[in-house]
């Protein structure tokens, strides 16, 4: 029966089978030691006899390999177990070099990314590579998790629309049986429409913006977490998401210490209720500071962004921070706007560790007031495909209702401390990047 690496601590003494890829091999004295990776981790193997030492002769890393032999304490092998006396099987050999090498660290600075992007099919095989994306899966975990348990549904909508409904030129466009297609820029419509239905519901799916942006922080494709939820205002929206992020981090570092260990991650610090900060207030503080002047400006610069997670890392005990009081300018049609000052958006935008990782706002409930808004704000035709069967969620009787719209790869980025968000995609797509 095949044992993973990670439980042969359970075996010592015994006579072990393991199944997995020669992840590196070295010759010591007249001992042969090899590294063979399973889902597990790395067992390390000591091989002695000439005859198995010749098997593994021109074979290259990558080999798949069949390896028995006896289970032995060792604490500095890999899970403090090494397997001895051990006799090979080569099930599939590999004869040719690995482009990269996938049993060292990779390189991760910015010059070097285009080459690890290249060769990511294989650089996936190192274990610190690795790590960055069970965190991430973990990350997902931990969300389904800590929403499940609030009464919350999973859907899934879909991404082929019929137009760019919620404006602006950032859409991918495609041929669809002579018709016009787009990609859909996120699953805002259909999460408030399924609030109509379940009343709290939630989606992890991959976004398409067609933004022409090189930058650390954009991709053409990426995974956003749409959360959407009724009879809710936006502060127990803000304590909502709260609530949210001390999940994931306190899931994450309880479930992933070796993977957080592979990046020397720290936790965050992060209090139950994420402090808030308004934009007027931030600029006027940053400006005081800094010398630059943004008092009046309609949103954040990034240098902005990471100078306020700064100063509540200092001054509110929170490496995260909301920044409410957006103004009506850059508002969608869907948004809630004050009922009390109509040129304050109902909306908040969480920056963590210096980026904005989350948009959280109200959503105009009201029906006459939602197609209000969409013929003035974005001068929309309410029979159009694009808006009509959204429409008819309000028509209908839809509750005070809110969410967000959490980037994935911006978290897991910002968790580990890597400089580029690209880094936490598995196959990033950018303005450059298509392939692999």
């Amino acid at each position: 029966m095949r044992a993973l690496s990670k439980d042969l601590h359970a075996h010592i003494g015994e006579q072990v089978h393991i199944e997995g890829w020669l992840h590196k091999k070295r010759l010591l004295g007249g001992l042969t030691f090899i590294n063979v990776r399973d889902r597990g981790g790395l067992a390390q193997i000591v091989i002695k006899d000439k005859g198995e030492v010749e098997k593994l002769r021109s074979l290259q890393i990558g080999t798949v390999l069949e390896v028995n032999g006896t289970a032995v304490d060792e604490p500095r092998a890999p899970g403090g177990v090494e397997i001895h006396d051990a006799t090979l099987t080569v099930s599939v050999p590999v004869t040719d070099e690995t482009p990269i090498e996938i049993d060292k660290p990779l390189s991760h600075v910015s010059e070097n990314l285009d080459t690890l992007f290249d060769h990511r099919v294989v650089g996936l095989r190192n274990l610190r590579e690795q790590a960055i994306f069970k965190v991430q899966s973990e990350i997902k975990v931990a969300i389904r998790k800590h929403l499940r348990s609030l009464d919350f549904t999973e859907f899934s909508s879909p991404k082929l629309l019929a137009e760019a409904t919620e404006g602006g030129a950032e859409v991918f466009k495609m041929d669809y049986f002579g018709k016009v297609a787009t990609l859909a820029q996120s699953a805002q419509f259909y999460k408030q429409i399924m609030v109509g239905v379940y009343e709290r519901v939630y989606e992890i799916a991959s976004t398409y913006r067609a933004e022409p942006s090189a930058t650390t922080r954009h991709m053409t494709e990426f995974q956003t977490v749409d959360v959407e939820i009724g009879f809710i205002d936006l502060a127990g929206l803000l304590s909502f998401t709260s609530g949210v992020m001390n999940a994931i981090v306190d899931d994450v570092w309880e479930n992933c210490a070796a993977e957080l260990k592979e990046w020397k991650a720290e936790k965050p610090i992060l209090p139950k209720e994420i402090p808030s900060m308004t934009m007027a207030d931030i600029h006027e503080k940053y400006t005081a500071v800094t010398g630059t002047n943004t008092v009046g400006e309609k949103d954040m610069r990034p240098d902005e962004e990471r100078w306020v997670c700064e100063y509540a890392k200092e001054h509110l005990d929170s490496e995260a921070v909301f920044v409410t009081e957006w103004p009506r300018e850059g508002a969608k049609f869907y948004h809630k706007f004050s009922d009390a000052n109509p040129d304050i958006a109902e909306r908040a935008d969480l920056i963590f560790r210096g980026v904005e990782i989350a948009t959280i706002s109200m959503r105009e409930h009201r029906y006459p007031k939602l197609v209000e808004q969409l013929q003035t704000m974005a001068g929309g035709d309410p029979e159009a495909d694009g808006f009509r069967y959204f429409l008819q969620a309000f028509k209908y009787g839809m509750p005070p209702e809110g969410g967000f719209g959490l980037g994935l790869e911006r978290l897991t980025q910002k968790l580990l401390d890597l400089q580029n968000v690209k880094e936490a995609s598995l196959f990033p797509r950018d303005i450059n990047r298509l392939a692999p």
